[in-house]
């Protein structure tokens, strides 16, 4: 058998293979409490102190069904297309992990709560691609193991690992897709968009926070290669846990070439998980795949079957909120911006705060300009998403609504965004304590006015000989004169009418 960890070119790839995906997506629900018990989901908690004798498997202990669990896994069953089983029932996954104090996860195998369903997701230059979904299931989250003394943080080279089981028992959503087939080279961009646009839908829903950086939704990336021609699925990898958008792209598009270069060497492809390394963007092997049958798979003695009534799915499926792909296009048409403006701000994590500040009174085409302008680049410099910045989508559209009213013009309006973010305050507190009002009182616009022309009697000459862009210098010596305060528009209004020259 060979292996190697050599790579041939994308392209290459490409030109001899067709790449076949399949996507597990586990998404923590945030529910308050845990999957199987009453013990708290919340974060941050010193570790071992949200456990019961349910959630760490103690002779004797008997769980109980979170409802609102099974209410959101049908909220995500029918956005997803879904069907949503009549009946179904949890089954018993048994293998050892440390990590799972029962050695057993309480899951659910060949009846899942959702199944049949399809996403339909959007690509960069607006192609829509339909996922196919085999299934959405129910079940619970392993603990943490800490591994320390080693020098890369995994279990091999560590002195000792520390166990924590508050995360044991963590209502999880595992959404399956069925083989994804006919990408061809655009497949890692596919497994981005889906990863995307699934997680846009679950954060709609409301079911979950869905951030990937904390764990609350990650990736599997299941990939294999077909010879071109043929019709046999090839031997697959799994990529575990893979935790970015960007990451789950950069996995599938390594592995397509890991796999072609094997192929290419006469090699044989493992089936085995892999870990993915953000630094330099490759995989490594982590352990041999299990089959299904490995599991020992039966069901769940200590638990009645799940049967949702008819009447409550369809209560649920008639207050679904407006699905992200039928709320963008129409957000698009009423911005009146192109494909590659939406892209943009989906990129830019600015939709949802955009949205907000409308809401709270900003006209669309400020909000745009603020989310997209200086408060992206506050969030680039400090490293923070848009939503995580210390200012409020009401805060923004009063700064808007600062510069309509002619208070503010655009250099004040930075300044009054920077307070805030600086922690000054409100918008209205900072343009207050910073003096930063547009200056409108006539009088004194006039008489800086007088004093620029006065002390540039060259370039007023040239003003009424009828160079009137040079009318740009004088109100740049006003708007020094004023420090920045005067509207800019007003002045040279006031300029020209001083040296008897129109605008035309």
């Amino acid at each position: 058998m060979t292996t190697t960890t050599d790579l041939v070119s994308y392209e290459d790839a490409l030109a001899s293979y067709d790449p076949v995906m399949g996507l597990e997506v586990h998404v923590e629900l945030g529910t308050k409490t845990k999957m199987f018990c009453g013990c708290s989901t919340t974060l941050g908690a010193d570790p071992n102190t949200q456990t019961c004798p349910v959630c760490l498997g103690l002779p004797g202990a008997l769980p109980v069904v979170n409802a609102t669990g099974v209410e959101s896994a049908v909220k995500i069953g029918l956005a997803l297309n879904c069907e949503i089983a009549e009946w179904c029932r949890f089954a018993r996954k048994n293998y050892f992990y440390p990590d799972m104090p029962k050695n057993f996860q309480t899951s659910q195998y060949d009846e899942p709560i959702a199944f049949d369903g399809y996403l339909d997701v959007q690509l960069e230059d607006g192609e829509i691609f339909r996922v196919e979904i085999e299934r959405a299931h129910m079940e619970e989250d392993t603990g943490k193991s800490t591994h320390v003394g080693g020098a890369t943080g995994r279990i091999h080279g560590a002195s000792h690992s520390l166990l924590d089981y508050n995360r044991a028992g963590i209502p999880l959503i595992e959404i399956v897709t069925k083989p994804i087939t006919g990408a061809g080279e655009r497949a890692p961009e596919v497994a981005k968009a889906y990863v995307r646009e699934l997680r846009e839908l679950i954060r709609a829903l409301g079911v979950s926070e869905a951030r990937m950086e904390m764990g609350q939704m990650r990736c599997d990336v299941n990939l294999s290669l077909m010879p071109k021609g043929a019709d046999k699925f090839g031997t697959r990898s799994e990529t575990k846990n893979v935790n970015s958008l960007r990451s789950v792209e950069r996995a599938a598009r390594y592995e397509i070439q890991r796999h072609a270069a094997v192929l290419d060497s006469g090699g044989t492809v493992i089936q085995e998980t892999r870990h993915f390394h953000e630094d330099t963007g490759s995989t490594t092997s982590g352990r041999t795949k299990e089959e299904a049958e490995d599991y020992r798979y039966f069901p769940e003695p200590d638990l009645v079957p799940v049967a949702p009534p008819r009447e409550w799915v369809e209560e649920i499926r008639a207050v679904l909120p407006e699905l992200p792909l039928v709320r963008r296009t129409r957000l698009l048409a009423e911005w009146g911006i192109s494909a590659t403006d939406m892209q943009a701000i989906l990129n830019a994590g600015a939709l949802d705060p955009i949205v907000a500040t409308i809401e709270a009174g900003a006209d669309a085409a400020s909000a745009r300009k603020w989310w997209m302008g200086e408060l992206a680049r506050a969030a680039n410099e400090s490293g923070k998403a848009l939503d995580e910045l210390p200012i409020t989508p009401g805060q923004v559209a009063r700064v808007a609504e600062l510069v309509a009213g002619g208070d503010l013009n655009d250099k004040l309006a930075r300044q009054v965004i920077e307070g805030v973010l600086a922690g000054e305050g409100t918008p209205d507190e900072v343009v207050d304590k910073r003096g930063l009002k547009v200056v409108s009182d006539e009088g004194a616009l006039t008489t800086a006015v007088d004093e620029a022309i006065a002390g540039n009697p060259a370039i007023a000459d040239k003003i009424r000989g009828g160079k009137v862009a040079a009318a740009g210098a004088l109100v740049g010596a006003v708007m020094k004169a004023t420090r920045g305060q005067a509207d800019a528009a007003r002045v040279k209004e006031l300029i020209l009418q001083k040296l008897g020259v129109g605008e035309g």
